[in-house]
């Protein structure tokens, strides 16, 4: 969400009188994370957010954004993308494709609690439910495929451990994929990128914590349902300085989202592999980040070597969800 591309404001401004959402009023580039270019727009109906997208195509770009639509009209709490007047809800600037999505309210929870783990992993299962009947398929596009294609991209600036660590953790994940019980895992869209900082939490009346919605899908795709679940373990209940798994937030997160969708015995036997995919998947992702920067005035590109931590933990100490 670094800025790329610079969006005048009479060019935000047209688009959102396009989208019959009345006068622009302030529009405020958005500095966190490395995808794309993003803007908060306020408008005379509402708050959103303008996304301009740096490596996603026109083609491939309605899975993700009818995925959006899909969830919010079944009352999962997403962000959902502005149609013009023929109902066209992918859009364009500057020759890129573009999107105008409302804006969710509250905050994000950096330091989670159960209670914090407890509602994601709820809301985690109910999502994967909304979506079981979504139509389109589009891959998830940074999964295995696309790590075989980066390793060797990266690959030249580890040291010896490093690449002795991910080339054998790539091995691996490949003799996984080739599982039978890999093969039968559930499967549908998953948002794939469900961290902290893409999920929003207002306070109730009681002051309690309330989540009030997911953001940013723009790495979802068709995959293992135990990949998003493990995504979410490996951010949301885990040390941040250590990447030890936190029992307690963890056991939290999976008892919440059984109660909406119980895990298959295959889901439960291949968590440790999906653990330990998804910090391969956002180690090769740091990695390559750092190393093969694209030019954005305001990107910060974020530590690899955390990830890099997970994954050691994650194969050192396997992690199952408890059973009676």
């Amino acid at each position: 969400m670094a800025v790329f591309t610079e969006v005048g404001f009479d060019e935000a401004a047209a688009l959102v009188a396009q989208l019959g959402l009345g006068r622009l009023t302030a529009l405020e580039p958005i500095s966190a994370g490395i995808e794309n270019t993003n803007y908060f727009a306020s408008a005379e109906c509402g708050e959103y957010v303008l996304t301009v997208f740096e490596r996603l195509s026109f083609e491939q770009l309605p899975f993700y954004l009818h995925l959006m639509k899909h969830l919010a009209q079944r009352g999962i709490l997403v962000p959902e993308p502005q149609a013009d007047a023929r109902g066209g809800i992918l859009h364009a600037l500057h020759g890129k494709p573009a999107a105008l999505v409302d804006r969710l309210r509250g905050g994000h929870a950096l330091a989670p609690s159960a209670q914090h783990c407890e509602q994601v992993g709820a809301a985690l299962a109910r999502m994967h439910l909304a979506a079981a009947d979504y139509p389109r398929q589009q891959p998830n596009l940074r999964g295995l495929a696309w790590w075989d294609e980066t390793v060797p991209q990266v690959r030249p600036f580890l040291a010896d451990a490093q690449r002795s660590l991910i080339d054998g953790e790539l091995t691996f994940q490949h003799s996984v994929a080739a599982s039978a019980s890999y093969a039968a895992l559930p499967r549908g869209p998953i948002h794939a990128d469900l961290f902290r900082d893409n999920v929003m939490f207002e306070n109730d009346a009681d002051g309690q914590p309330r989540l009030a919605g997911f953001f940013d899908f723009y790495f979802a795709g068709v995959d293992a349902l135990a990949f998003d679940i493990a995504v979410c373990l490996n951010d949301w209940c885990i040390d941040l300085d250590s990447g030890r798994l936190d029992e307690q937030r963890a056991a939290a997160f999976v008892d919440a989202y059984e109660t909406v969708r119980a895990l298959t015995g295959d889901e439960v036997r291949l968590l440790p592999a999906m653990l330990r995919a998804a910090a391969l998947r956002f180690w090769i992702s740091r990695l390559w980040d750092v190393h093969l920067p694209r030019e954005a005035s305001m990107l910060v590109p974020h530590d690899p070597a955390h990830f890099e931590r997970v994954l050691r933990e994650r194969s050192a100490t396997p992690w199952h969800p408890q059973r009676a």
